[in-house]
């Protein structure tokens, strides 16, 4: 079996990395990159948030996440930029293109950063090294950005030397430089555990990688169940997820919208959701699947997040069964609170459509409702793609 060789391949401060790339094409005197600036979200819409900063600007504290006021007051003369998603897909196409030029296998796992499968390769480069730099060189000189790139025998120490000191640089983590790489550092760095986690863990008295590495893994899944084997697993670099160039199918669909003020009575939640639920349902028609699950999550003002759902004894994709099924959770879920975010998700997938039990509940004009609705759906994501989503709108109802 030949030895595993995988490449975790990151684009340094993407978003902004993307946008000065674009500006000097334009005719920018001024690199952002070099000076403080941010891509932050929209204020208005209670987006404004630091989406990607320059190094000029971590030296002020200003950290991915925060609020764009709170930057802006560490940092008077902060520039801030407003996303540009479809130019950031142009580059990330153009980024994993190269990729590809690279490795047989490359699984991009989000806009900006990729594995790759070198296992094998070594007769065409004389050490791994060599074969980063060229990767890393080309997209410097092509593309007009830089790259971390982090090296190992799996996919987590890959990703955790490609996250070492940044930007532009080549990194190893071989599970022989564990000990002296990676155990220094806190726990809260280690891949796959979140604030919570480390909260309890430091709680137990554990505060490092190799401290969580050296621990009895017993006592850690009695304390984070589950997590605390997977834990105590990468703490001591094993992993054996291989590298997939097609993801596996999604478990559900679902999208959320922040909204601009809190939403206060139900009148105002039913476009939202209807809105929601044309999204998702459109998603599902697109991947020809259907949902047996339909859940309504929200957020109220005071952060607090409350779910509920259904099991339908059918499958479903109309938009109209999403809409209506999901006010009636709704109506049921809310108690009143001013909402800040709503939600709605469908699970339980199958590519089968499975016809509702019919025991003298459903009328013959119901069906035919349904089938109406149906063939609605498919003209609206026909006109849509067509002439742009905004093209034709539905109008919601009670």
């Amino acid at each position: 079996m030949k030895e595993r060789l995988i490449f975790h391949v990151d684009v340094n401060s993407a978003f902004l990395s993307w946008e000065a790339v674009y500006q000097l094409k334009n005719g920018a005197s001024t690199d952002i990159r070099t000076i403080p600036a941010i891509i932050g979200g929209d204020t208005s819409l209670r987006k404004g948030v630091v989406l990607a900063k320059s190094l000029p600007a971590k030296h002020f504290g200003i950290h991915t996440g925060e609020p764009v006021t709170d930057a802006l007051t560490k940092c008077p003369s902060l520039k801030s930029f407003r996303p540009n998603f479809p130019l950031y897909r142009e580059y990330s196409t153009a980024f994993i293109t190269i990729l590809k030029k690279y490795a047989p296998v490359v699984e991009q796992v989000s806009i900006d950063e990729a594995y790759l499968d070198m296992s094998g390769l070594h007769y065409f480069y004389s050490t791994p090294l060599e074969a980063a730099a060229k990767i890393q060189t080309e997209i410097r000189d092509t593309l007009g950005f830089t790259v971390n790139i982090g090296i190992s025998s799996n996919k987590l120490l890959a990703k955790m030397a490609s996250d070492f000191e940044k930007p532009d640089k080549i990194h190893t983590l071989f599970p022989q430089e564990i000990a002296e790489k990676m155990w220094h550092l806190p726990v809260r760095t280690l891949f796959f555990t979140g604030r919570v986690a480390a909260q309890k863990l430091n709680q137990l008295g554990i505060y490092t990688i190799g401290d969580l590495a050296g621990s009895d893994p017993n006592f850690l899944q009695a304390h984070l169940n589950s997590q605390g084997i997977t834990l105590w697993n990468y703490a001591n670099g094993r992993d054996d997820s291989p590298v997939k160039e097609t993801p596996d199918a999604p478990k559900g669909y679902g999208n959320s919208m922040t909204l601009s003020k809190d939403l206060t009575s139900f009148s105002e939640a039913r476009p939202v959701l209807l809105e929601l639920c044309e999204t998702v349902t459109k998603r599902l028609r697109a991947d020809h699947v259907y949902a047996q699950v339909i859940e309504v999550e929200l957020k109220d003002k005071n952060f607090r997040r409350k779910s509920h759902q259904t099991v339908l004894d059918y499958s479903t994709n109309t938009t109209d069964d999403f809409y209506q099924i999901s006010i009636k959770l709704f109506q049921e879920l809310w108690d009143g609170t001013p909402i800040r975010l709503l939600g709605v998700r469908g699970g339980k997938l199958t590519t089968d459509k499975i016809e509702q039990i019919q025991l003298f509940t459903e009328t013959a004009s119901r069906q035919k409702s349904r089938e109406k609705m149906a063939k609605l759906d498919a003209a609206l994501d026909s006109i849509q793609k067509k002439y742009g989503k905004d093209s034709v709108k539905r109008g919601s109802r009670c």
